[in-house]
């Protein structure tokens, strides 16, 4: 009884609270930040490797090196950038890693019952014109878009993350959103 009680508890907590009873060892209190955050990383994830299958090894293999470093983190309410920053830090390496012939596979995104069809074909002609817009960037750019964009962080951390000033990354997302626009500009 009082194990459920603490489980129902563990739902009800902030992520930080979450993030500290998980470091002190708590697989609950982590079980939940991989309920919480799992899809957001699988969709950031996605969008950077472009395989839902191999997005779906790089979310693992991220949450396993969060939950072996958790005692690292310094601040528990921060607990959801921390694990964008290793997932992408390990969607990125994943790509240095697969076969420079290794085709990219194609993302696909169930659209919502609810569309009409002519809409979904629109919606994923979106979408490829978008990716196709992505693949087009310097890859400096497109990090720097997709962890703004994708994954929400902020300028400091994204400047943490790719090891260059504020500044520079300020200009990169400033570049890279200029020239999304343009080869977007027919879907206005």
């Amino acid at each position: 009884m009082a194990d459920q009680t603490r489980i129902r508890g563990v739902h009800q907590l902030t992520d930080g609270a979450l993030a500290s009873r998980a470091a002190d060892g708590d697989p609950e209190a982590f079980r939940q930040l991989i309920v919480r955050h799992s899809s957001l990383l699988r969709a950031y994830v996605i969008r950077i490797v472009r395989s839902t299958a191999e997005a779906d090894d790089v979310v693992q293999e991220a949450f396993l090196i969060a939950w072996r470093r958790l005692p690292e983190l310094r601040d528990p309410e921060a607990v959801k950038s921390w694990l964008m920053r290793i997932a992408s830090r390990e969607a990125f390496s994943h790509l240095r890693h697969r076969a420079a012939d290794m085709p990219l596979d194609h993302v696909v995104e169930r659209p919502s019952p609810t569309l009409q069809p002519e809409s979904c074909v629109v919606h994923d002609l979106q979408l490829k014109a978008l990716a196709t817009a992505l693949d087009r960037l310097p890859e400096a750019q497109r990090q720097s878009w997709l962890l703004r964009e994708m994954a929400g962080l902020g300028y400091a951390e994204i400047a943490e993350e790719l090891c260059v000033p504020v500044s520079t990354v300020r200009g990169m997302i400033a570049r890279a959103r200029a020239s999304i626009l343009v080869q977007m500009e027919a879907w206005r």
